[in-house]
């Protein structure tokens, strides 16, 4: 059995659960909310651990000796993920007005870079792929969101477009962030567990992205993919009798 035929039948025995109990998931997932901004942040450098940041979402905490600029970090990023929550109650692939909606709410709505693709040249740190010259930016995107994707597995789908915006790089902060969010956003509204990229996984993820961009294209897809069949197996754990 191969990797997607494994996920579909862990996802059948998810679906089989369904609908899930509130008092079954609501514990795990409140847990799960501050795991998800904890550890997208972390993975961008954010020195905030798990239980710092569950302190400044939970009890408005200000952690001294943490920048200030971490703490804003795990508030915006908590702010995005709830309305990703609240987008993956409808169906449909995903918008630009979407895309920039949550963008906005991962930088502050003060930030001016917020929700707007970049006129500048970026650079991605420890990567030798060089982001797209800005003036192609809205071309791309506009690829992006036209590209027919009705052939791929979910996972699939999720993990080509997760890369294409890293690729393309289309903001000038906030890409990463935003990228994981647009995946889980997707995988929800399929039904599939979002997906958690720990910081100690950070080196073999950005190992992943750039042998997807130079030659070995299944590298990133194949990589999602793994790590979506252990969050089916982390839910079915805990919620399957």
């Amino acid at each position: 059995m191969n990797r997607r035929q494994s996920i579909d039948k862990k996802k059948a025995r998810l679906d089989a659960l369904r609908p899930l109990r509130a008092e079954s998931i609501r514990s795990l997932m409140e847990a799960l909310d501050v795991e998800l901004v904890y550890s997208s942040n972390a993975v961008e450098g954010n020195t905030l651990t798990l239980q710092e940041t569950s302190a400044v979402l939970l009890h408005g905490v200000t952690v001294a000796g943490k920048p200030l600029k971490d703490h804003l970090e795990a508030v915006h990023l908590a702010s995005a993920w709830k309305r990703v929550k609240e987008l993956a109650q409808t169906q449909g692939a995903l918008t630009e007005h979407e895309l920039l909606e949550l963008h906005t709410l991962v930088l502050g709505k003060d930030d001016p870079a917020a929700g707007h693709y970049r006129s500048v040249p970026v650079f991605i740190r420890g990567s030798k792929h060089v982001p797209p010259n800005a003036l192609k930016v809205p071309d791309k995107m506009a690829e992006l969101f036209a590209a027919d994707r009705s052939h791929e597995h979910v996972v699939e789908q999720v993990a080509n477009i997760h890369e294409a915006l890293v690729t393309i790089h289309p903001f000038v902060d906030g890409n990463g962030r935003t990228a994981r969010l647009v995946m889980n956003l997707l995988l929800m509204r399929s039904g599939f567990p979002p997906l958690r990229i720990q910081p100690e996984q950070r080196a073999a993820y950005f190992t992943a992205l750039d042998e997807s961009r130079f030659g070995k294209r299944e590298a990133f897809v194949e990589w999602i993919a793994a790590l979506a069949e252990t969050e089916l197996d982390f839910w079915l754990t805990h919620l399957e009798l």
